[in-house]
């Protein structure tokens, strides 16, 4: 069982562990000897590490990916801390609890899908609760659509991550959708649902949450306007213009060319959905990025990606 997770290594100490190998990579040293560098990493965050020694035995006991054991010290290099790895071996993932590796979300899974399959028989459009009701009714797709992350990094970044997503994105649209007139909210329920549907194939998390070759070749948006053409093609009289609008916005819900969006939005559905999946994201983003912090800090460190410092207020 593994006992050391590496938000809890301080420099200093001996760690005997379990961990998954990433970014392995030989190099060399001036005097041409070489030395290895790599990331351990489980589900509470990663760390450095390096082999001076042995380099070329231990390089050639893994590959990376791999769950590896690791005999190390910790050690505070340029301000970082890093592991100086003195033995590694390669473990059978069989032998190993993937929990241990890779967050989760803290929420029940059943819950929060039947939560949204509630929340989808409110749809009173037959031809949109159709669709929805393919898709829930699709095992396969719905055990993935229950494990997948919602991202790598930024948001939802954890197994049942895009559930608790959409189900925020859903009931964010019950919230609002009233507020507005002239909003079709059966339309934009369906959407909200289904906006990122592709993601359960965007991403490969059997040992870290990484982009597959189709998450890397094609993204999330392709893969959703796909699985939502083949799903359409199961249903009798589906409206060719509500197949139009729905799928636009799956191609628009990240807002600009910039953000990987073919077109921008062009509905009042696809505005609407934009913006709450910008919110849901953002606040959920920044949120956990507080949660790493000092709760004790009345300002968080700076953040690289939103270029800025975040207040927690005073105590």
């Amino acid at each position: 069982m593994k006992k050391t997770f590496v938000n809890t290594i301080k420099s200093g100490q001996a760690v005997d562990d379990i961990f998954v190998a990433r970014d392995k990579q030989l190099s060399y040293k001036k005097d041409g000897e070489p030395y290895l560098t790599l990331s351990l990493v489980d589900r509470s965050g990663g760390m450095k590490a390096v082999a001076w020694d042995n380099v070329q035995a231990i390089s050639k006991a893994f590959a990376a990916g791999d769950y590896v054991r690791v005999k190390g010290n910790a050690v505070e290099y340029r301000d970082t801390l890093q592991l100086v790895v003195r033995h590694l071996e390669r473990l059978d993932p069989g032998d190993v609890d993937a929990r241990d590796f890779l967050p989760a979300t803290e929420r029940d899974t059943d819950q929060m899908l039947d939560r949204l399959i509630q929340i989808s028989k409110t749809v009173e459009n037959q031809h949109l609760s159709r669709l929805l009701d393919a898709f829930f009714e699709d095992k396969t797709f719905v055990e993935l659509f229950k494990t997948a992350p919602a991202a790598k990094k930024m948001h939802h970044a954890y197994l049942g991550g895009l559930l608790e997503h959409t189900l925020s994105i859903a009931r964010l649209i019950q919230a609002v959708a009233g507020h507005y007139k002239g909003i079709d909210k059966d339309l934009l329920l369906t959407g909200g649902i289904l906006h990122d549907i592709g993601k359960v194939h965007e991403f490969s998390y059997e040992t870290h949450i990484d982009y597959s070759d189709a998450g890397r070749l094609l993204n999330h948006i392709v893969i959703g306007v796909e699985m939502l053409e083949t799903k359409i093609a199961t249903l009798n009289d589906f409206p060719e213009n509500l197949a139009l609008v729905l799928k636009h916005m799956i191609v628009s819900h990240h807002g600009t060319r910039d953000f990987g969006s073919p077109e921008p939005p062009k509905t009042l559905e696809a505005i609407m959905l934009y913006y709450l999946d910008e919110l849901d994201a953002k606040v959920t983003g920044v949120r956990a990025f507080m949660d790493t912090e000092d709760p004790e800090a009345s300002w968080t460190s700076y953040h690289r990606v939103f270029e800025r410092f975040f207040f927690r207020g005073k105590a």
